[in-house]
């Protein structure tokens, strides 16, 4: 008989020492208890990890926690390492065969029911076969939006991850993420094969933080500008904070301007030693040794500070989805925080230039012949990257598309092989299967630029941003916040939606660009994600006008 909510909130409080639950935590719980695969979006700090916590106490079995990083794993170990009765280990690269055999061994004889792992490690045979042993009755795939081509820090191993649970036995899929727009959402369900998908979604504002766009034209007065700005911050209030730049050098410049002007600030990029990338972390998670830490987006996962009181942007992020995830790292005590951005338009040259590095055609042409010549045998996926000299990613990915065109068969031990009747495409119908995966790659591309669009028409809006940012995640919300710079300036100017029928999560089909969602709605305008371009802002009175939109 599956526990009732009763049961859930006592293992909670007893056990996680949690006075109660948070919103969407019994829902999803309720629903890893029944079988059923889920998929909760909730915000940073929201208590997505109880969710498997509590889940994984409640069910026979260990529970495999994929998450992506080292330090990441450490931190949720160590978050569930005191509960009575849930022993838990972390399996990876920095663990001696020792070491290794003993976390193994103590999920054969039942003494750990958490182990946290990379998703590298369920290419290992030998490891896959030992937790398949152990029969687990939950995997958890933690930062799930990695493993989508929509999202905003794809990883390619992540889409090994459905072959691994089926040689797991298959268990119910907990995919959990911070930050999901609709098509990242659907994105995650297909590519990891959730069967019949309970999906929650939860609490992605943050009315804690005051949400702030500062223009500028100038990059030096831009850059004056951000520095001012934080050294009255801590200077006046001793808060600390995170400054996101584009690039290692800036960071570094950054970081060094901030230091002259009396600030303890540090730089952080994925340029770095990783013993410094470490230290560094250290000394501003930990040690307090550091203020201000100025980063690129490689100091992201696994950053949980609890009284971070302000996040700057020195630029515009690559999406929203990234600007609200970095954001969501101020204010996770819930007490005030501010999140601003300094924006120059120019600037967008950067993330546009970011978002063009599609597979192109004769790169997935390589590896399609290259499969056809060796079709019978397997290959590698490295090997292929080192005979074409490409990155794993690109070829990762190039090898998605031709799955999707059956060029190509990945299988559960990572390696591939030309799918059945390959060696017999003459070249005009391997040519035409090309086209084909090219194309998905274009529309790929066509999404990420418009994502970035997407950063501009945050930057520019002249509304509510609250808003603008719940309806880019598919949350209705009627302003005024209150809580960011456009609302507190316009506090009487906000006029009523109109009745017409495209709200937000309506489906709709475009004359052009096909059919989409409604993902934001605000006076006179309509923001669609369509499925295959992306999204776009539409003028409201053009589509009345011209009928551009029709509902279903």
């Amino acid at each position: 008989m599956t526990p009732g909510a009763r049961r859930i909130r006592e293992v909670a409080r007893e056990r996680l020492g949690h006075a109660e639950l948070r919103p969407g935590q019994l829902e999803a719980v309720t629903a890893v208890l029944d079988g059923r695969d889920t998929l909760a979006v909730m915000s940073t700090g929201s208590g997505k990890s109880a969710i498997y916590q509590i889940a994984g106490l409640l069910l026979d079995g260990p529970t495999i926690v994929v998450s992506p990083l080292i330090s990441l794993q450490e931190d949720q170990m160590d978050a569930v390492a005191g509960v009575p009765g849930g022993g838990a280990a972390t399996l990876n690269s920095t663990l001696s065969h020792r070491e290794r055999e003993h976390v193994l061994e103590g999920l054969a004889d039942g003494s750990i029911e958490f182990v946290l792992l990379a998703p590298e490690q369920l290419a290992n045979d030998e490891v896959v076969h030992r937790l398949a042993a152990a029969d687990p009755s939950l995997l958890v795939v933690d930062e799930a939006h990695c493993v989508s081509q929509w999202g905003h820090d794809f990883r390619p191993e992540y889409l090994r991850l459905a072959a691994a649970s089926r040689a797991l036995g298959r268990p119910p899929i907990l995919a959990l993420t911070a930050t999901a727009a609709p098509p990242v959402r659907a994105d995650i369900v297909s590519e990891l094969e959730m069967r019949d998908a309970e999906l929650v979604v939860r609490g992605f504002d943050r009315p804690e933080i005051r949400l702030v766009v500062e223009r500028h034209h100038d990059a030096e007065r831009k850059t004056r500008a951000l520095l001012d700005w934080v050294v009255a911050r801590v200077g006046g209030r001793e808060s600390i904070g995170i400054v996101y730049a584009t690039t290692q050098h800036e960071t570094e410049e950054l970081a060094l301007a901030l230091a002259e002007r009396g600030v303890r600030s540090g730089a952080y990029h994925g340029g770095m030693p990783s013993r410094l990338r470490e230290a560094t972390q250290e000394a501003f998670m930990d040690d307090g040794e550091i203020d201000v830490m100025v980063a690129t987006i490689a100091f992201g996962m696994g950053v949980d500070k609890a009284d971070v009181r302000f996040v700057a942007h020195h630029a515009v992020s690559e999406s929203v989805d990234t600007y609200w995830q970095e954001v969501g790292r101020a204010g996770r005590d819930r007490a005030p925080a501010e999140a601003i951005l300094f924006y120059r338009p120019q600037d967008l040259g950067t993330r546009r230039f970011q978002a063009s590095g599609r597979v192109d055609r004769a790169e997935l042409d390589q590896v399609a012949r290259g499969l056809r010549a060796s079709a019978g045998s397997t290959v590698d996926p490295r090997r292929i990257a080192e005979d074409l000299g490409l990155s794993k990613t690109r070829v990762a990915t190039a090898l998605h598309r031709l799955e999707e065109v059956d060029i190509a068969v990945v299988g559960d031990d990572g390696l591939v092989r030309a799918a059945p009747g390959v060696d017999a495409l003459d070249d005009t119908a391997l040519a035409t299967a090309i086209d084909d995966a090219s194309l998905a790659e274009e529309h790929r591309e066509s999404f990420d630029r418009s994502r970035v669009e997407m950063m501009r028409a945050y930057a520019e809006h002249d509304g509510c941003r609250r808003a603008f940012v719940l309806g880019y995640f598919g949350e209705d919300y009627e302003p005024p916040c209150g809580n960011c710079d456009w609302c507190e300036a316009h506090a009487d100017e906000h006029a009523a939606e109109p009745e017409d029928g495209f709200d937000v999560g309506a489906r709709v089909t475009h004359v052009e660009w096909g059919a989409g969602t409604v993902s934001g709605r605000e006076r006179d305008q309509i923001t669609v994600v369509f499925d295959s371009v992306g999204y776009r802002t539409l003028d409201a009175g053009i589509v009345a006008e011209r009928g551009l939109l029709e509902p279903g």
